[in-house]
């Protein structure tokens, strides 16, 4: 079975979060499915079977580990190929729990994509469950920014998030992967995001991803969609679109634009760059 591999939210010729791609007429077994995506070993390989036209699309991800519900960068990768393949345009993805769009296109000679997040929504954590996240990642109560709660936040899929209030405090997340992963699944959340803004539009944010495997990602799509709908819903001063840089501390610098929707709880625009990998 044909993978694509492709990098979604590439900053230029270089960096994003690789995703497999696999495009079908008939979707494999589970199991097959995980194997396929533990064996490609990127954080997700989406699998789409063509549904009654070509612009209707049912698809499943998986991680190395585990299936997941929605995975943002690898729907950007999957709107690139379906460009790619297909034409340029917009194609309706359904999932295991709702229906979602992306669009893909060429301009300048580079295939982007955009897609629309699941509905979205937000609680806020207790002090005794923020203080369990900062001791797992090694981090201090005092290097938490006060602007923002912490929050379990969902825009297709769960996690949490944690603003800081610098830089060099994000640089320094360490954890361990089996205690990370144990902790993620307990609570049903698909990573940990840490997050720093540097002004009220652009943030720079690292992404723990132990429930499905991987110790971190490069680009997460599905969490800047929650994040930026969390910051609509709460009351950030953006009033639109927000930037995200992720990866750099991996060596993969990805970039990424999130524009939510007016109306409390709804879906959120999220879009980027792709490159395919040989």
């Amino acid at each position: 079975m044909k993978v694509i591999k492709v990098s979604a939210f590439s900053d230029g010729d270089s960096g994003g979060n690789p995703a497999g791609i696999v495009l079908t007429t008939k979707m494999p077994a589970s199991s097959e499915m995980q194997q396929i995506a533990a064996d490609v070993g990127f954080s997700e390989t989406a699998f789409a079977e063509q549904q009654d036209n070509i612009s209707h699309w049912r698809v499943r991800y998986f991680s190395p580990e585990s299936e997941v519900p929605f995975c943002g960068h690898a729907t950007i990768a999957l709107g690139s190929v379906l460009a790619s393949v297909h034409g340029e345009g917009n194609y309706t993805l359904t999932l295991n729990d709702t229906t979602i769009s992306v669009e893909g296109k060429k301009e300048n000679g580079v295939f982007k994509a955009a897609l629309q997040s699941p509905e979205t929504h937000y609680e806020l954590i207790s002090d005794a469950e923020v203080n369990s996240t900062l001791a797992l990642f090694n981090y201090e109560s005092t290097q938490v920014s006060d602007r923002i709660a912490p929050a379990r936040i969902h825009g297709g899929a769960d996690h949490y998030v944690i603003v800081l209030k610098s830089v060099s405090d994000l640089s320094s997340m360490t954890y361990t992967l089996g205690k990370g992963r144990d902790f993620m699944k307990e609570r049903g959340i698909v990573t940990v995001m840490f997050a720093v803004a540097e002004n009220d539009h652009l943030f720079h944010v690292r992404n723990a991803f132990a429930s499905g495997g991987v110790p971190e990602d490069p680009a997460t799509g599905a969490a800047a969609a929650a994040f930026s709908a969390y910051l609509r819903d709460s009351g950030w001063p953006s009033n639109g679109a927000i930037d995200i840089v992720q990866g750099e501390d991996m060596g993969s610098r990805s970039l990424i634009t999130a524009e939510p929707g007016t109306e409390v709880g709804s879906s959120v625009r999220v879009s980027g760059s792709t490159r395919e990998l040989s």
